[in-house]
């Protein structure tokens, strides 16, 4: 078995299942690999030797059998720039706070390694998002797509913005708001769920547009296919506005075409067979309790 690890930091009533981890696959003879910055934090605590780091740009390919993320949810956000499309599985142990992508629980960590040895999960296909700007500079360093969401926000202004926005080269409407967001099903349940969009399967092949408190009162979340080829356009009081990918942020002017598809390829998730998309649901969001039962 050949694994990466990954995470960002880690408090110290954290350290106890890295360890336990990387005991487990010790058991099994992996090939255990940590990403550059996160190994130096993992040599403080444990003298387990590791095969190789990696970093963003190399040392990773698609002879992985699994790649595990700590932390939260915006850490396996962070974990997918370094995946990109060599279609390894991922599985992220939750040591952050909601945990609607990273639902492991850091508790039961030696299970992740002896379910997934035993086959008691299933690959599920998550869908992504990308963006094309038309510019000659590289806002996102080759890294111009996402598992959660596109968004287009105002910046640096209390003033809202226009978004004209065009489905498949038909004009569908200008949002006169704070922003817009084009989220996938999977980021159906983050920002766009907070602004009031509604939760998705994460297997529906759909985009959700949900606007960001939007000055158009009857302006409502829109589903559409992901096929759907959308390009929006934003004039404001500034001469900027923001694009933002998951948790990577751009600076672009306004009056550029930004044009948004669905990616070419998709992030593979670890869905245990003790976990899954309908458990975290009732669990996190709280689907069912009444303090009436």
């Amino acid at each position: 078995m050949k694994v990466a690890i990954y995470g960002q930091s880690f408090q110290q009533e954290d350290q106890l299942c890295v360890v336990e981890l990387l005991d487990e696959l010790k058991k099994l003879d992996a090939s255990v690999y940590v990403e550059e910055n996160f190994n130096k934090l993992v040599a403080t605590i444990t003298k387990e030797q590791v095969k190789g780091t990696f970093t963003q740009s190399k040392g990773l390919d698609s002879s992985f059998d699994m790649f595990v993320s700590f932390g939260g949810d915006g850490t396996m956000l962070r974990a997918v720039t370094y995946i990109k499309d060599y279609g390894i599985p991922i599985v992220g142990v939750n040591t952050g706070r909601l945990g609607f992508l990273s639902t492991f629980k850091k508790e039961n960590v030696r299970k992740l390694v002896t379910e997934f040895e035993t086959g008691h999960y299933t690959i599920e296909e998550r869908s992504l998002v990308e963006v094309e700007l038309n510019s000659e500079l590289d806002e996102f360093n080759g890294l111009n797509f996402a598992l959660n969401e596109i968004t287009v926000s105002r910046k640096d202004t209390t003033s809202m913005i226009t978004v004209e926005t065009w489905l498949d080269d038909e004009y569908l409407t200008s949002y006169w708001s704070d922003g817009l967001i084009v989220s996938t099903p999977t980021g159906s349940t983050g920002y766009s769920l907070s602004c009031g969009g509604p939760v998705i399967a994460p297997s529906a092949e759909s985009l959700v547009l949900t606007p960001i408190a939007p000055h158009n009162l009857n302006a409502r979340p829109l589903v559409i296919s992901d096929k759907t080829q959308i390009r929006l356009k934003v004039s404001g009081r500034e001469q900027t506005h923001l694009v933002s990918l998951d948790s990577r942020i751009a600076d672009i002017p306004n009056g550029k075409e930004i044009r948004i598809k669905k990616a070419d390829f998709t992030i593979k998730m670890i869905e245990y067979k003790s976990e899954s998309f309908l458990k975290t649901l009732r669990n996190k969001l709280l689907w069912g309790e009444d303090r009436r039962n």
